[in-house]
């Protein structure tokens, strides 16, 4: 995100000498992408950020794609699953994915870390469906609830403290910059006013954390490759004092996100929220349907000609769709049509609004089911589009409106 932020204490030049008490030096660490052409930020460190105790043996800790599974539409139902492992990095299962983007389901049930993480590879964007809790990193917290966006920039060390109850995320890892919408922005890179966002709700980092431990183990997992690596330092990396610059992890909510509606139906590109490399992230919200006398709210049937397109829902009763439950995912690769199921359409018609809440990622290229994606498969959505077809209840009635 483009926007220049500070927290702490920082020299009033870059590169200059800024001492600590004691008459040390603060050590200096300029952390950025796109080698020194993209955002970055300038942190200042008690110890130095470099020194390694230990390297462990790697882990495997990629999803095994499929590639050979039959062209239909695909109804992954995850309701159900209310816990998928012990802490973050455990919990993690990678539903789809490609070279571009993967799509994760996480329900931790241990609340907090007892070690830090970093994605060396990829950013991060954390949709917090259930749970409550704070983003730690070498920039500060973030607090975030449900309905938040937590964009997690590569390289940048991490924890997740969750309070007590249930914890539901849907975490989408970009191997390209997360970013604002191109087209919402101008030359400057400031949100233009016909933006459904702006800066004021974008949510940085507000608290500084400097861990001035002694020296120790301070364990650190790194994700690349397809491995997770542990190396060990000396010191906290949460040892920084101050900071300044463009990249940092930031909170956003999709409640703040302001639909633009028109007279007649609108094209998904309307609820677009982040855009990479190959791909666009979107946010459907309550929002007044189309006004035309003779509008059709529900969608009309369209082919993915260039994208696959998945959705995850979040809130509501989606009136296109009968028989899916919330966190489920409904995925139409390229080269299928779809659109709403049978008799949606005319009950669609003379509807004034919607309270619906989703999250809907199309990708460019083709997305690939994984071997653990494959225990939420629903066998009969790809028949859901038939005269007559009646689907499966809900799984958890008490979660939808």
């Amino acid at each position: 995100m483009s926007h220049y932020h500070r927290l702490g204490q920082i020299p009033r030049k870059r590169h200059t000498q800024f001492r600590q008490p004691d008459g040390s030096l603060y050590s200096e660490q300029l952390v950025g992408t796109l080698g020194f052409h993209g955002v970055s930020s300038l942190l200042y460190h008690v110890h130095p950020p470099t020194q390694i105790k230990h390297v462990g043996t790697p882990k495997p800790f990629a999803p095994k794609l499929i590639k050979d599974r039959p062209l239909q539409p695909e109804h992954l139902r995850t309701l159900a699953q209310t816990s998928t492992g012990g802490d973050y990095l455990a919990a993690r299962q990678t539903l789809l994915g490609n070279a571009d983007v993967t799509m994760s389901i996480c329900n931790p049930t241990d609340k907090r870390m007892d070690y830090y993480y970093k994605n060396a590879q990829a950013d991060e964007v954390i949709f917090v469906h259930e749970g409550r809790g704070e983003l730690w990193s070498q920039m500060g917290k973030v607090a975030f609830e449900p309905g938040d966006y937590v964009v997690v920039p590569r390289t940048v060390i991490h924890q997740l403290h969750f309070e007590e109850g249930p914890v539901r995320l849907m975490i989408i890892e970009s191997f390209s910059p997360v970013e604002t919408v191109r087209r919402y922005r101008n030359h400057f890179g400031q949100l233009l006013e016909h933006s459904p966002y702006c800066e004021r709700d974008m949510r940085p980092p507000s608290e500084l954390i400097t861990e001035e431990y002694p020296e120790g183990d301070y364990v650190i997992h790194t994700k690349k490759e397809g491995l997770l690596h542990e190396l060990t330092y000396a010191h906290s990396p949460f040892d920084v004092v101050g900071w300044d610059g463009y990249f940092y992890p930031y909170a956003f909510s999709i409640h703040d996100f302001e639909p633009i509606t028109g007279r007649l139906h609108q094209p998904p590109p309307v609820h677009q929220t982040f855009e990479g490399h190959n791909y666009v992230i979107c946010s459907f919200v309550p929002r007044l349907f189309d006004y035309h006398p003779l509008s059709i709210p529900a969608p009309y049937n369209h082919s993915n000609v260039d994208s696959d397109e998945v959705l995850y829902y979040v809130a509501g009763n989606f009136m296109s769709r009968k028989g899916v439950d919330l966190a489920s995912f409904t995925w139409h690769p390229t080269g299928l049509p779809h659109g709403p199921h049978p008799g949606t359409v005319e009950a669609s018609i003379g509807k004034k609004e919607t309270h619906e809440l989703a999250v809907m990622l199309d990708t460019f290229r083709p997305l690939y089911l994984t071997e653990t994606a494959l225990q939420y498969v629903d066998g009969r959505y790809p028949m859901s589009w038939n005269p007559g077809f009646v689907p499966d209840p809900p799984k958890s009635a008490d979660m939808m409106d």
